[in-house]
């Protein structure tokens, strides 16, 4: 059988159909990145005008989180059976619904049933953006396409950091409102846009529609000679003769989903178990790390550091957007090039060294009784530094990885479990970021993040596999390598096919 990686040294162009789909389904992602950015400016305005306390200020940040874990458990499943394309469709649709609740917010209780809504929408999309992306991207060019979805949640948290400026002048009852019913608009004209886009060609497959499925591949590949490839290794995986020439086919309930909870969480082989631990810990670990303390609760750390004024706190929390924006592109260009661990390591050593910075700044500050101007400086530089850090790496690689690694019979459920651990650690970072901080001091609480990633450098250099130039239906035998060297021999002695792979 010819794999699909066995074409890499064949340079190919980017396909413009793939790329076009990919931009366009990574709008779901910059409505998500909106409705987080926007929520860092709009407490301080929440909390003066509905007279809410710290703890209802948290919880407002972290139960978007906390139903995104809710949504992301039920798209799997959902795009098992609707398809992708649908399931993209019924994420705009609660999007859509929780932005015009939260604008109208007359309580806190109807505001925080809007942000759980909405939150809803967050685990659907977090779930089918990077599904459906790898799904019809090449080998070659699935880091970059696939990192799309961060790059549109960056881009998004920055517009919201901007909509918090621009509406900040409005009336109290009337500017916050707007900050977070405006998003509306856009998820309205996906909702409808996305009815264009095409299926993915695997879920086609595993329903059977291999006619359908061949005609998707022919659109989204290079050439004749890579679709015929893709669609023999895609055949392979779920069950069906790669010489079968028939447009429709019947495809066993367990290739189509059914008893995949078995298959996944009850009674996983070795390799797929391994590939679910991995999934867990990089998930956990991309936001026990903290960047969302920083982009939800940037405003106190800058107040924190020394700066006063509404205005220089919203232009300041900007900065961490443009800076979130700007370098994800240099991960998202480098990542086929690099691979996914190089870049990945780097990322994480620049954050943790960003951390102890920030953390020794602010930790000055609160222990001086006048102004020190250049730990003010200091804090913000090593803010911006972390950011950076984050974006040039671990942001978009969490997810790349998080969409290639498991198998095609179990990959939405994955996907789905990996997302469900990403929002329950965010929203345990944004619920316990403000008590954590009063107990520990703030800069106590950046030590901490820094703490746990140097957990996170080991947790990578163990269990992490290079998947670059691999296809979708390769990288499951990398983590079968990955698990016999680890487990069998401790790392000490390693296959000469997977040298290339392992340090």
């Amino acid at each position: 059988m010819t794999m699909e990686g066995s074409q890499e040294e064949k340079p190919s162009k980017m396909n413009a159909y793939v790329l076009s789909c990919s931009i366009v389904i990574s709008m779901i992602s910059i409505i998500f990145g909106y409705d987080s950015g926007v929520m860092s400016g709009a407490m301080l305005f929440i909390k003066d005008d509905l007279k809410i306390n710290d703890t209802q200020v948290a919880v407002l940040a972290g139960i978007l989180n906390v139903c995104a874990l809710v949504g992301s458990l039920i798209a799997g499943r959902i795009s098992d059976f609707i398809g992708r394309r649908y399931t993209i469709v019924l994420a705009s649709i609660i999007f859509l619904a929780g932005s015009i609740i939260m604008g109208y917010g007359p309580t806190y209780a109807v505001l925080l049933t809007g942000r759980c809504i909405a939150g809803i929408g967050v685990g659907f999309a977090l779930m089918i953006a990077p599904v459906y992306t790898a799904e019809i991207s090449p080998p070659k060019s699935r880091g970059l396409l696939t990192s799309l979805p961060d790059i549109a949640i960056s881009f998004g948290i920055l517009l919201g950091y901007i909509s918090n400026y621009i509406f900040s002048d409005l009336r109290l009852t009337l500017g916050w409102r707007l900050m977070l019913g405006i998003a509306a608009i856009p998820s309205l004209a996906l909702a409808i846009g996305i009815l264009q886009m095409p299926e993915s060609p695997r879920w086609l497959a595993l329903q059977g529609r291999l006619d359908e499925a061949k005609k998707m591949l022919l659109k989204v590949c290079s050439s004749k000679e890579e679709a015929e490839n893709r669609f023999r290794d895609i055949k392979v995986e779920v069950g069906i003769d790669e010489n079968c020439t028939d447009d429709v086919v019947k495809i066993s309930k367990q290739a189509q989903g059914e008893g995949v909870w078995k298959e996944l969480i009850w009674k996983p082989a070795p390799t797929v178990r391994w590939i679910l631990f991995a999934a867990i810990g990089l998930h956990f670990f991309d936001h026990a790390t903290g960047i969302e303390a920083v982009v939800l609760y940037s405003p106190r750390i800058f107040k924190a550091a020394g700066v006063v004024k509404k205005s220089k706190l919203l232009l300041n929390t900007i900065g961490v957007g443009i800076i979130k924006t700007v370098f994800i592109f240099v991960a998202t260009f480098r990542i086929d090039k690099l691979g996914r661990r190089p870049v990945l390591l780097g990322s994480v050593a620049g954050m943790v060294a960003a951390l102890l910075v920030l953390a020794t700044a602010l930790t000055i500050v609160e222990h001086s009784e006048e102004k020190l101007t250049w730990a003010l400086n200091l804090s913000i530089f090593a803010t911006y530094t972390y950011v950076a850090f984050f974006s040039m790496g671990l942001g978009p690689i969490a997810w790349v990885y998080l969409s290639e690694m498991f198998p095609l019979r179990v990959r939405a459920l994955g996907v789905g479990i990996g997302v469900g651990v990403n929002r329950l650690t965010n929203a345990t970072v944004s619920i316990s970021f403000i008590p954590i901080y009063k107990a520990i001091t703030i800069g106590g609480a950046f030590y901490l993040f820094a703490g746990m990633g140097v957990l996170f450098l080991f947790f990578i250099y163990f269990f992490l596999p290079e998947t670059k130039g691999k296809s979708l239906e390769e990288i499951e035998m990398l983590f079968a390598k990955k698990q016999k060297n680890v487990v069998g021999t401790g790392g000490a002695t390693r296959s000469r096919d997977n040298e290339s792979q392992l340090p």
